[in-house]
């Protein structure tokens, strides 16, 4: 299997005003929606860390589409505006460009490193869940987090093994690695549930646990879900060794964030978490990436 499968236009390195203003534009998205990752990125090397702003910038565009609490912005208008956007990224991962900046920024990517239609097509299925789905079963639980936090994953890791100190054999890398890269994924997502459980229930209507009654929410129910996010921190643990020194650092140090924002929500009461929104402060954040440069976890 070749990286470019599937696809009619070939990589190509920025040769316009065009491709430089689009990742500039997906740089300030990341810098207003996400102060955690911006820091993260920071710690990327070469072209990995503008890849992998590009890739997250198009999934904060399309997490705004669904969460806008804007009450003038039906369910018919953000579905709408979703199609729009899953239609002009597939065309764009076919043609190279895109009037839409952020995807422009994304479809240069995806065609660059390797990313496929079939791991993006499952993101853009569970925002669409975001616009229906009140509440969820195991099944549909299991099938969202896929899709809006794994695939993610997934696309990163075809941007960390695409980097110049990446190893020849990146296909069977990236089978080796996406245990880990999807588990990462996937304990950032329920980390954010967590945190966000009140927003979810209050404002936006949604409860992602399966059988969990917010309104009942206990310690025993905390530790339950932070169990399951320290078995998928565990996973990824395992493999952030195995990552090219241009994205280990950056990994490392996001993995290092993840785990302390579950010791921070382990130790906080159910009340505090039902009722505010835990979060690292920015020092502990700065002192993680700062281990991270020296290759520890703390």
């Amino acid at each position: 299997m070749t990286l470019l499968v599937g696809r009619s236009a070939p990589p190509r390195t920025p040769t316009s005003l065009y491709d430089s203003v689009s990742e500039s534009s997906a740089a300030v998205v990341i810098r207003e929606y996400s102060s955690s990752f911006g820091l993260a990125s920071r710690l990327l090397g070469g072209p990995v860390r503008t890849q992998v702003r590009n890739i997250y910038a198009l999934v904060r565009v399309a997490d705004e589409i669904v969460d806008n609490p804007d009450p003038s912005l039906d369910r018919t208008a953000r579905a709408t505006m979703l199609d729009w956007l899953e239609n002009d990224v597939e065309h764009a991962m076919r043609v190279g460009y895109s009037g839409n900046l952020v995807v422009h920024a994304f479809a240069r990517t995806a065609i660059a490193v390797g990313i496929e239609p079939e791991i993006v097509a499952p993101f853009f299925a569970s925002m669409r869940t975001d616009l229906d789905t009140a509440t969820h079963t195991q099944e549909s639980f299991d099938r969202y987090v896929y899709g809006s936090a794994e695939v993610v994953g997934l696309m990163c890791l075809r941007a960390f093994l695409a980097a110049p100190d990446a190893p020849p054999d990146r296909d069977a890398q990236y089978e080796r690695l996406t245990p880990g890269a999807r588990s990462l994924g996937a304990a950032f997502q329920k980390l954010n549930f967590v945190r966000d459980l009140s927003d979810d229930h209050d404002v936006l209507r949604r409860d992602y646990f399966p059988g969990l009654d917010v309104e009942q929410f206990c310690e025993a129910d905390r530790d339950r879900i932070l169990d399951d996010v320290d078995e998928d921190l565990r996973t990824a643990a395992a493999v952030v060794p195995e990552l090219p020194p241009s994205s280990c650092r950056a990994v490392r140090a996001a993995h290092a964030t993840f785990a302390e924002l579950a010791k921070r929500l382990r130790a906080a009461s159910a009340d505090e978490i039902r009722h505010t929104r835990v979060r690292v402060p920015a020092p502990v954040k700065l002192r993680l990436a700062v281990s991270s440069l020296r290759g520890g976890r703390s």
